[in-house]
């Protein structure tokens, strides 16, 4: 029997920079036209992780900082489904930046979305990674997930988005699941993503973010002249936003699923009947002894 899932109503403040994340994968899918079977939404820890919940789409709650290593799995499952990680900064920046940048050298095709809000919402407000100094006693410096993944060298898709930009959010979307159907592997995209009730930015960051592509000498195939301009942006103040990576063609690896799996079928879809298989299980039992 196929039972429907009915998506139930966002738990989400209103006016949190979330809701634009939702509507914008909404967009991008079915602008895509991906069957809602055929995508997967990981949701991480937080409010932004609750994401799935939100959407009729298969989704699955991962453990607090491994949405990745799940996801990831996921894919190699079925290297078929399109795969979409969304979380926060706290979850995937924190205790989850050890699976963050292993994720890029594995080279996954997922997208991972991180709603970077520079703030614990769920929690009530404390200072996460991205945190300005000053914000609830921090003496920390922010960590740029950004500038990080610019330094990682494999042929990824990276971006950054605001919430206020709806528009241009989706279609940075589209592009990286363009990306990641083509199985030229991992796309990351953090969106900057106001929370209303605790670090309501929204002023701030309208008046700060800089769209890189409308800079002279804007090039996201060239590495060093994109980590120039983000650290020129910066020094001004500013929030460099837009796509940083794009690789083009000629520069991009095969993912890490059509590496291992060249024949497109993952574990999930693999026939593994006794009569089928008895041949390879016979000799797996031979070399056991």
């Amino acid at each position: 029997m196929v039972q429907s899932f009915r998506a139930v109503q966002p738990i989400w403040c209103p006016g949190c920079g979330d809701f634009g994340v939702l509507a914008a994968v909404k967009k991008a899918a079915a602008e895509l036209k991906i069957p809602p079977h055929e995508l997967v939404v990981v949701g991480g820890i937080g409010c932004s992780g609750a994401i799935h919940n939100f959407y009729e789409v298969n989704g699955m709650h991962a453990l607090h900082g491994r949405l990745l290593a799940q996801a990831i799995g996921l894919k190699l499952a079925n290297p078929r489904l399109t795969v979409v990680a969304a979380g926060g900064d706290g979850d995937g920046y924190a205790i989850g930046m050890g699976h963050f940048m292993h994720a890029f050298k594995k080279n996954a095709a997922i997208l991972y979305l991180v709603m970077n809000n520079e703030t614990y919402g769920l929690t009530k407000g404390q200072a996460s990674p991205t945190s300005q100094i000053g914000f609830e006693g921090t003496i920390e410096h922010p960590f740029d997930a950004v500038l990080t993944a610019l330094s990682v060298p494999v042929p990824n898709f990276v971006a950054r988005t605001f919430s206020g930009d709806p528009r241009t959010m989706t279609q940075t979307i589209i592009e990286a699941l363009r990306f990641n159907q083509a199985h030229r592997g991992f796309a990351f995209i953090e969106d900057l993503s106001p929370c209303v009730t605790y670090n309501d930015t929204y002023k701030l960051w309208r008046e700060k973010v800089l769209d890189l592509s409308k800079l002279p000498g804007y090039d996201p195939t060239d590495r060093q002249k994109m980590f120039e301009l983000y650290l020129a942006a910066r020094e001004q103040g500013r929030i460099p936003i837009g796509v940083m990576h794009r690789p083009k063609p000629d520069q991009t690896e095969a993912s890490l699923e059509a590496q291992l799996l060249p024949d497109g079928i993952g574990p999930a879809q693999a026939e593994l009947s006794i009569d089928t298989n008895r041949g390879a299980y016979e000799k797996l039992l031979a070399n056991m002894g």
